[in-house]
């Protein structure tokens, strides 16, 4: 008779924010200024019909078009420099805690002070973000030394889905007993691999860090838990979300500012045939669990747009659904990549009861799609 495998909790999670907020308004105003000092350097060829003007932003169409209305970001001044538009970051040498490393570290020291944990109970540390700050050595192996934690340490990079599929190999471990204490760390520097020069997707992103602490149930000390009751993986290979930058681009002798080399994305495509697919998603996964969706308490879901958010809600439930049931954060932190769903569930369940239950989910490129449905205990 086969052994039943043992319950297994988040018992922890961390927030790191940057100190630095964008409005829109800052943002719109330094990129007009881009905007006008591109056209006023190409006017000739503007005349010509050689080129297209560049138009302007405004805090209106970023809101209607996303829900957002402001982000964090480590960088500030860079990004709204009209003549540079991205940040500007102080190299450290590699004797020096990376800047990926070190904010993963400031959100796990939450997430383990959150669970009655040190990073000595560690034995296992899974960093999984959108984009990478190197190859290697592993981001995961430098935030485990930073930690003090033992065992071991891996990336691992899905896009806006990390977290949820990060989550699930951390819940996989524990339940097998190949590990006692896992941490998923998502450190998402999103301000550096953001075109902020495209009119199309500069209010997009921000930055952030999350972090969550995975354990058996029956060793877990810390006052809030919640019970992981499954979770379901789903991938479908799709280019309307991309980002061509890499190893091979040097060999490849491309110009490092080519636009495929930051995201982009055909954002009406994605919306169109991402919110579908995650709805189908999560209702079969609930299903599986012999749940159905009006019985979730809460959805903490991927924050890319409002609207793909409230569609979701919309097909799952039959109706409207407000903060209540699927509460919103990306209008304060913007898209945050993977660490979106984190950030909901971080800010928006202390005032769940024992025996609610809830899904985190996040979408995004690949396409991929990631549940865990949790109960509070």
């Amino acid at each position: 008779m086969q052994a039943s495998l043992p319950a297994v909790v988040i018992s922890g999670t961390g927030l790191y924010r940057p100190p630095h907020v964008i409005t829109n308004a800052e943002l719109v105003d330094a990129f007009n200024a881009y905007a006008d000092r591109q056209n006023t350097l190409h006017a000739d060829a503007i005349a010509r019909g050689e080129r297209q003007p560049l138009t302007h932003s405004s805090v209106e169409f970023i809101e209607k078009a996303s829900g957002i209305r402001q982000r964090y970001v480590i960088e500030k001044d860079g990004v709204l420099d009209p003549a540079r538009m991205y940040p500007r970051f102080t190299p450290r040498g590699d004797g020096e805690l990376s800047l990926m490393a070190e904010i993963a570290a400031d959100a796990a020291r939450q997430a383990l002070d959150a669970a009655g944990r040190s990073g000595a109970d560690v034995d296992a540390v899974l960093c999984a973000s959108a984009n990478m700050q190197r190859a290697y050595p592993a981001m995961a192996i430098e935030i485990q030394q930073a930690l003090g934690a033992g065992g071991y340490g891996f990336d691992m990079n899905v896009a806006c889905s990390s977290a949820t599929f990060a989550l699930e190999q951390a819940f996989n471990a524990v339940r097998s007993g190949a590990s006692r204490c896992v941490l998923v760390v998502n450190p998402e520097i999103t301000s550096a691999h953001l075109e902020w020069r495209d009119r199309d997707c500069h209010f997009i992103f921000g930055d952030v860090c999350t972090a969550l602490l995975v354990e058996r149930a029956d060793t877990a000390v810390g006052a809030d838990q919640w019970e992981i009751l499954g979770t379901r993986l789903a991938t479908q290979f799709s280019n309307n979300i991309r980002n061509n930058f890499g190893f091979m681009n040097r060999a490849e002798d491309r110009d490092p500012g080519d636009r495929d080399l930051t995201f982009y994305q055909e954002g009406r495509k994605v919306f169109k045939e991402v919110v579908p697919m995650a709805a189908a998603h999560i209702e079969a996964h609930l299903g599986q669990l012999g749940l159905q969706p009006a019985q979730m308490r809460r959805y903490w879901l991927h924050q890319a747009n409002q609207g793909m958010n409230q569609l979701v809600i919309k097909k799952l439930i039959g109706g409207e659904a407000g903060s209540e049931v699927a509460p919103l954060i990306l209008d304060e932190y913007a898209n945050t990549a993977s660490a979106g769903s984190v950030i909901a569930f971080h800010h928006h369940r202390a005032d769940l009861q024992a025996g609610d239950t809830g899904v985190i989910c996040s979408f995004g490129a690949g396409y991929s799609i990631g549940s865990v449905v949790v109960k509070k205990r």
